[in-house]
């Protein structure tokens, strides 16, 4: 008979944690909190934002394109410089269907995010890449539509905990599909060409 420790019942409570929220995500992103189109979450909506030029903009700011957005953060350490790097990589193996397709970074921490931040950041990526900010309402609004979770951690230095999904939405407004962190570039621009 194996003896139960209480590390190992820890150990166990963890990875159960750990399943569980992975599962809540799955069930965040596939239930839509409205109609659903062919199997596809209700994810997307109405926004408005600044864009790091200064410019109030809207989800119809960029009419007749599609939008491949990421919501994060200048700040964050890790995962958002290799997400908007592997979104940067995917328009150039698009080529010129590229044209077709408008990268936003949205922050999800507008209090160090200003106009000037986004602007110096996003400069280490893309061309094309825009980055938006707002105020705190504004871009609580804009995550809420796109069912993006964040959380502000605490301390001067704090970190932000937020989903790490990149959405490509159609000239309409309606979500196509998602990438999840840590997607393959070439793959990624495989299925957008698939679908512009």
């Amino acid at each position: 008979m194996v003896k139960v420790t209480r590390g190992m019942a820890a150990i166990g409570l963890a990875v159960l944690a750990v399943a569980l929220g992975f599962a809540a995500v799955v069930i965040f992103l596939e239930r839509g909190s409205g109609e659903r189109v062919g199997g596809v979450p209700d994810i997307g909506g109405p926004f408005a934002l600044v864009d790091h030029g200064g410019r109030a903009v809207t989800h119809d700011s960029w009419p007749g394109q599609h939008l491949l957005i990421y919501f994060g953060y200048s700040f964050c350490p890790d995962v958002c410089p290799t997400e908007l790097q592997i979104m940067s990589v995917a328009l150039d193996e698009l080529g010129s269907d590229a044209a077709q397709v408008q990268p936003l970074f949205i922050t999800v921490d507008p209090e160090r995010d200003t106009v000037a931040a986004m602007a110096d950041y996003v400069a280490a990526f893309h061309p094309r890449l825009v980055g938006l900010t707002g105020s705190d309402e504004q871009i609580r609004a804009a995550a809420k539509v796109y069912r993006v979770f964040f959380a502000r951690g605490e301390g001067e230095d704090y970190l932000v905990d937020h989903s790490s999904f990149v959405y490509l939405m159609s000239p309409e407004g309606r979500l196509l599909t998602y990438f999840p962190p840590a997607s393959d570039p070439a793959t990624m621009a495989d299925r957008i060409a698939e679908l512009l």
